[in-house]
């Protein structure tokens, strides 16, 4: 969330051969750096035996693919990008590899270690960095860990350990993309920066939230990966609770990072625990989504032909504080959904008393909605009732809105914000070890219980069991 300058610094990306490098990373990283006056270089490292000119050649391939101009990938590829093979030396020669660079381009010994790598290998990446002196620099070194963080809480505290073994908490940025969106960090500014609904957003007003992630895609070629996780590690505990934290969250005493992430971890602590009868999980069968057949979860390659891991996870939760004392927190997410949207939906308590009617014997009466649609389509849509014209005691609901395109054009990519945060030390939309252990606190007994997992068709919303969480309401999507 800052917006200073960026600093002369080594970019280094630990697994720069993967998809994340060439889809994600490598073009956020043009786009950031290409204009900047400070020298900015890239050092990719992985196993894969490659010459600085090799790795050069599929960096401007994937700048290319992403939409750059090939004589601008080039020369910025040319300028800025070396590599080194992680072979036989070690974490040594690599440290030896980085100092030559660093006195080739004059660069003051600031520096990005990101682990774009398969998370069974960060601890020993994180433990070699450190022996090797690598989490101390002349200048600044700053550790990026993708998620998952750990797969339940004692992991994630054994992982936190590694961590802090080598790094102060105040280095590590532990990423999760969905806090780089424009439309999640504007969650913020619409709650405290808008009085009109902060007035309103607490148990008094507000009936129930529901927090929906839905992916119209299965699991495609990440079979293998996702069945040894699931919808519970891969988002619920991690997308979805970050989202639930920046809804609930009380006012932070300023805009600073420790100021936000001590009112998130808040509200964390204030949940009890999750009710194994309050959480309903799925598995996608064969369907149809858009018009495309996809083929069953089981039925895709590198899962297991039994499996039982879920593709989709759905909870009812409740935060035991002054503000949301009895107000349902109701979370989903699903692959192969019928649509793919993020959405919070906040459902007000409607009026007290009936005034209206359209017939004698006929209340009209219905609940303010406030949808915050964070993708596709971002902005929001608030409907309210007004009263239709020539009718007595007639009411129509109607949406107040507002899109993000519409007002600002294109909504820049979460990377990017949250790659120049990492460059500026801005820790605000990362996640704390404290986090990642509360989170895990609630999801553990979860994915410990062997929970009987559903079937729903590949297209629909998800298990029809999961209606109940809804307490007699229905889905505010779909």
């Amino acid at each position: 969330m800052s917006d200073g300058a960026l600093q002369s610094h080594l970019f280094v990306i630990f697994g720069a051969t993967g998809d994340l490098t060439s889809r994600k990373l490598l073009p956020a990283l043009f786009h950031l750096v290409e204009d900047s006056d400070e020298k900015i270089v890239v050092l990719g490292v992985a196993t894969t035996d490659l010459a600085d000119e090799d790795f050069r050649r599929r960096a401007r391939e994937d700048l290319s693919q992403a939409g750059v101009d090939p004589q601008r990938a080039t020369a910025w590829c040319d300028e800025r990008v070396h590599y080194a093979t992680l072979g036989a030396d070690g974490y040594d020669g690599l440290a030896e590899r980085i100092s030559a660079i660093e006195r080739e381009h004059g660069l003051p010994g600031n520096r990005v270690l990101y682990l774009a790598l398969p998370p069974r290998i960060f601890p020993t990446t994180i433990e070699g960095l450190g022996r090797a002196g690598l989490s101390r620099s002349d200048g600044w070194t700053r550790l990026v860990v993708e998620k998952p963080f750990g797969r339940d809480l004692a992991s994630a505290r054994d992982l936190n350990g590694v961590v802090h073994r080598h790094f102060e908490e105040s280095q590590v940025f532990r990423i999760d993309h969905y806090l780089g969106k424009e439309t999640v960090q504007n969650l913020l500014v619409f709650r405290f920066a808008n009085p009109i609904f902060e007035a309103a957003w607490n148990r008094d007003r507000v009936s129930r939230i529901e927090v929906t992630v839905a992916e119209s895609l299965g699991v495609g070629t990440r079979g293998g990966y996702y069945d040894r996780s699931g919808a519970v590690r891969d988002m619920l505990q991690s997308h979805l609770t970050q989202l639930l934290t920046l809804v609930a969250m009380e006012s932070p005493v300023s805009m600073s990072s420790t100021a936000i992430r001590d009112e998130k971890i808040k509200v964390l602590r204030a949940i009890s625990g999750i009710r194994p009868e309050e959480v309903v999980l799925g598995q996608y069968t064969s369907g149809t989504v858009a018009g495309e057949k996809i083929p069953g979860y089981r039925e895709t390659d590198g899962v297991l032909p039994n499996t039982v891991t879920p593709t989709y996870a759905a909870l009812r939760l409740r935060i035991a504080n002054w503000r949301w004392q009895g107000v349902p927190f109701v979370l989903r997410t699903g692959k192969a959904m019928a649509e793919r949207t993020t959405q919070i939906v906040v459902t007000f308590r409607p009026p007290p008393t009936c005034l209206f009617h359209s017939a004698p014997d006929d209340c009209v009466s219905h609940s303010d909605v406030l949808y915050l649609t964070l993708q596709p389509d971002e902005g929001f849509r608030l409907e309210i009732d007004v009263k239709s014209p020539g009718e007595t005691g007639g009411l129509r609901t109607i949406p107040l809105h507002f899109a993000y395109e519409e007002e600002f054009g294109e909504v820049p990519e979460a990377y990017h914000t949250l790659l120049r945060d990492v460059i500026e030390g801005d820790q605000t939309l990362f996640v704390h070890s404290d986090e990642v252990e509360e989170s895990w606190r609630l999801y553990t007994p979860i994915v410990e219980a062997s929970l009987s997992t559903s079937d729903y068709a590949a297209g629909s919303w998800g298990p029809s069991e999961a209606d109940a969480l809804l307490e007699g309401a229905e889905w505010a999507v779909g």
